[in-house]
């Protein structure tokens, strides 16, 4: 083999195993993507919007929340936030979820979700998964607090 047939034959088998990696990788993606949308996104959908796996981001609507600890059923109300990431009072679109899992201990009525789950026919929307959205930002204890003082603060949230 010549040395110019030997990059030709490199440079041929580069490309197949390029080519495979690609196909393999791109052939499940779509059953794979979950899509995240905002209340007033899913509405505009209309009836795309049924039975497709999405993420559903918005902010917990003051006085919705209806959670039953018995049954584990948890009901509450999402709206688009608006730009300082608080509710949207403006368009007031408004979406209801159903969980049967337990919401998250920083779960309250005001603060931003994020919920994995599908549109069902009844207009609302099942949640597979409920996860809350908080700031990463550390805030140090004043001087002369002690760590009981913050955990009743957390509470009171």
């Amino acid at each position: 083999m010549t040395p110019g047939q030997r990059k030709l034959f490199l440079a041929g088998s580069l490309l197949v195993a390029t080519s495979a990696l690609a196909f393999v990788s791109m052939s499940n993606m779509e059953e794979s993507l979950v899509y995240y949308w905002s209340p007033s996104e899913v509405k505009e959908a209309g009836d795309s919007a049924y039975g497709a796996t999405i993420r559903l981001g918005g902010v917990v609507k003051e006085g919705s929340v209806d959670w039953n600890t018995e049954t584990q059923q948890l009901w509450f109300e999402v709206s688009d936030p608006g730009e300082d990431g608080k509710l949207n009072t403006e368009d007031d679109i408004d979406l209801k979820v159903h969980s049967t899992d337990g919401p998250p201990q920083m779960f309250r009525e005001g603060i931003g979700v994020v919920i994995e789950g599908t549109l069902v026919k009844g207009g609302h929307f099942e949640s597979n998964r409920l996860m809350v959205k908080h700031s990463n930002e550390y805030k140090a204890p004043e001087e002369g607090k002690e760590a009981k003082d913050l955990y009743e603060t957390v509470e009171d949230m």
